[in-house]
């Protein structure tokens, strides 16, 4: 029987684009802070804590490019930016990740320290 998810391994596959594009935490926040209103840069530095403006540059103008945010100038100092009807689609999505990680964000934090003590102990004992 063939794996219904093996089409999604290929190069060119969409689906792997659309993984490429979600795997980047920056991307997800970014989207998840437009899903309200439309936001200006230094709005959305101050939401995202611990992006730095390059780097939120950097992801707009990628969201942009696939389709996801729009940039909105009214003046040169003043630009908006907003999720297109396409990023507005991974609103629901993100919601339910966002949950999940709020349910079992702990649990995985648990087992990250429990991993990290164990190979701390074995270098120790090793060493």
């Amino acid at each position: 029987m063939r794996n219904a998810a093996e089409p999604a391994f290929l190069a060119d596959c969409p689906t792997r684009l659309v993984v490429e594009i979600l795997s980047d935490k920056w991307a997800v926040l970014v989207i998840f802070a437009l899903s309200r209103q439309p936001r200006r840069h230094g709005e959305l530095v101050d939401l995202i804590g611990g992006v730095s403006r390059k780097v939120l540059t950097h992801t707009l103008r990628r969201l942009q490019q696939y389709g996801l945010v729009e940039r909105h100038t009214e003046t040169p100092r003043q630009v908006e930016y907003s999720l297109t009807g396409l990023g507005r689609t991974l609103v629901e999505p993100i919601e339910v990740l966002t949950n999940w990680a709020r349910t079992y964000g702990g649990a995985i934090a648990d087992f990250q320290e429990a991993a990290e003590a164990a190979t701390s102990a074995q270098s120790r004992a090793a060493g």
